[in-house]
């Protein structure tokens, strides 16, 4: 085992990073929920209500990934390595932040109709994000292989699956619909659902190098 995890071991437990993080994913999985409700919506105030309210999930968000490079920055020994608390804080980060960006398309796109299959996108990063929450609580007890895994395994299988629904969702788009405008609106929400599950997926990775350092 290396020096620095002997240490880690041996010092009193922080645990205001596993707090913050946590704190983090569970405020992701107030933004997922809310994206799940745009679709449904019917009219233009709705969207704008719904948008509203995860720019303001995002802006918390924002928040809690500065208190946590604030607290690298002033913290001399991490329960696990910063670098690897950094990346996964950022890799939250940008989840969020394309959940944003795709509201904020919803909204000033006035989207009409929403496809079935941005649905089927938008239900499969919500099992993305629901599973990093688990990932990211797991970080209190890295023996827990098994578990983990599991999490690690299911992020990635759904990075997968949205992968396919991305390139069958523009493959119907450009097939059936006529109006280019449309196109381009629709195609670039797509892009954001997809690129939100990516970076699900680079968080993922995050906590599969941390099973491997740590084991």
């Amino acid at each position: 085992m290396k020096l620095d995890l002997w240490i880690r071991k041996l010092l009193p437990k922080d645990e205001k990073f596993y707090q913050l993080l946590e704190e983090s994913t569970t405020n992701l999985l107030k933004a997922g929920v809310a994206l799940r409700m745009l679709p449904k919506c019917r009219t233009q105030n709705d969207r704008e209500n719904t948008a509203s309210i995860i720019k303001d999930i995002e802006h918390a968000g924002d928040s809690i990934t500065h208190r946590i490079f604030n607290e690298l920055n002033s913290t001399f020994v991490t329960p696990i390595d910063r670098e690897d608390i950094h990346l996964l804080a950022s890799a939250l980060d940008d989840v969020l932040d394309h959940i944003d960006g795709v509201a904020a398309r919803f909204n000033l796109y006035k989207v009409p109709a929403v496809p079935d299959i941005m649905v089927d996108l938008i239900e499969v990063l919500n099992k993305s994000i629901i599973e990093l929450t688990d990932g990211v609580h797991h970080l209190r007890n890295l023996n827990d292989v098994k578990s983990l895994g599991e999490i690690i395994k299911k992020v990635n299988d759904y990075e997968n699956q949205a992968d396919m629904i991305f390139d069958r969702a523009i493959a119907d788009l450009f097939e059936k619909e006529k109006d280019p405008i449309t196109i381009i609106k629709l195609k670039e929400i797509f892009v954001g659902l997809e690129t939100a599950t990516d970076k699900c997926e680079d968080a993922a990775n995050v906590l599969e190098g941390l099973l491997i350092k740590h084991n």
